[in-house]
């Protein structure tokens, strides 16, 4: 299944999977693994893992914060997991993927509400503001990315203006946005409340 892990490239006709839609190896084509109850979870698991690249120590936190707020678990996972910096930086198209989001955080190109975050893993919450620190607004990258992204919207919980490089929290992540990738949160649910 498609990620788009790796930004512009998955747009292209380059994309992995576009090329070779089957397992590495000799019997690759022919064999197809029979995947049943704990592998589906598992599956859906490292899917939402690896599509927020984050690890499993971080990703099992959130489902533990998950849990302990009011509503349901697996829409609040993934509220959790948008409403972290550096996925909140991709979304808002600062960067043409998560990894790439993800380090321009880490090298402290990003302020929220005037101070200065390096931390990818910081929850935005309503009425925040994220924007590029003073210094960064002529950085190469962040700008080639803006104009990369500049055809992709915004989420309706985002708003974004792309003149002074700087975006809001406007509301809270809704399960129905989450579009792109097909994910199946309860299953999620299901492995970690064993």
């Amino acid at each position: 299944m498609k990620l788009f892990l790796k930004g512009d490239r998955c747009y292209t006709e380059k994309c992995a999977i576009e090329k070779r839609n089957f397992i590495p190896g000799q019997h690759g084509r022919d064999r197809k693994p029979k995947i049943l109850g704990y592998g589906l979870q598992l599956r859906e698991k490292q899917r939402a893992k690896r599509y927020y690249g984050v690890l499993e120590t971080q990703f099992r936190n959130s489902f533990e914060k998950a849990s302990n707020m009011k509503g349901i678990t697996g829409e609040n996972l993934l509220g959790l997991m948008e409403h972290r910096l550096d996925n909140v930086i991709y979304r808002l198209g600062l960067a043409t993927s998560r990894n790439m989001a993800r380090q321009i955080v880490r090298h402290g190109h990003i302020q929220v509400n005037g101070r200065k975050v390096n931390i990818p893993s910081f929850l935005t919450k309503k009425g925040d503001v994220i924007e590029v620190r003073q210094k960064s607004k002529q950085n190469a990258g962040i700008l080639a990315s803006c104009d990369a992204t500049a055809s992709r919207p915004a989420p309706t919980w985002l708003e974004f203006d792309r003149d002074n490089l700087r975006g809001r929290v406007v509301g809270q992540f809704k399960r129905d946005e989450l579009v792109q990738i097909q994910l199946n949160e309860q299953l999620i649910v299901e492995l970690y409340s064993k």
